[in-house]
């Protein structure tokens, strides 16, 4: 009697299920139906809100500043959470935020990456973005002090810690000297 082996299936999440996952200090992504933790800690959390002020301070009526708390919809279908996003309100249903994910990526997509996210991972996600909608990712590298900002999938400009980040169209206000980011 011949031997059958059956693989598990694995269960597909849904936008549901990553609603409904507790308030247990993780940031969840949902990425091909599965749910991903995203990796964060307390030095993570201090470069996020110290850019998150900045933007703030920079920023006009015209557009929203999220935190890494919301989600957005890209066209694969995956949820998107980026560490802060800026979204033009011309984008947003009658100009306001809705109380569920937002459809497609957010004008700016930023991302602090921790040592253990692999470049095909980043690339993934900042390829997502763009076919989204998003007009700028970057990257901000710690470790590293630089930032890597895209302004296309291919269009990359690495900026390192004496360099200025502006906020070009979006935040024309916004400037900042990459390694301050990273104080």
């Amino acid at each position: 009697m011949p031997t059958t082996t059956t693989r598990a299936r694995r269960k597909r999440f849904t936008e549901q299920d990553l609603l409904q996952m507790p308030n247990d200090g993780r940031k969840y992504e949902l990425i091909g139906g599965r749910l991903r933790t995203v990796p964060t800690g307390a030095r993570h959390g201090e470069i996020v809100s110290g850019i998150i002020a900045r933007l703030h301070a920079a920023k006009t009526p015209t557009v929203a500043l999220y935190s890494e708390s919301v989600g957005f919809r890209m066209r694969n279908g995956n949820v998107r959470s980026p560490d802060a996003s800026i979204m033009r309100r011309e984008r947003l249903p009658e100009g306001v935020s809705p109380d569920a994910f937002v459809e497609g990526a957010p004008d700016l997509a930023v991302e602090v990456v921790s040592p253990s996210e692999r470049d095909t991972e980043l690339l993934q996600k900042v390829a997502e973005y763009f076919e989204s909608g998003a007009r700028e990712v970057w990257l901000l590298f710690p470790d590293r002090q630089q930032v890597y900002r895209y302004t296309a999938p291919l269009e990359l400009q690495i900026l390192n810690a004496d360099d200025t980040l502006t906020g070009g169209e979006l935040l024309p206000d916004f400037q900042v000297r990459v390694a301050e980011l990273f104080e």
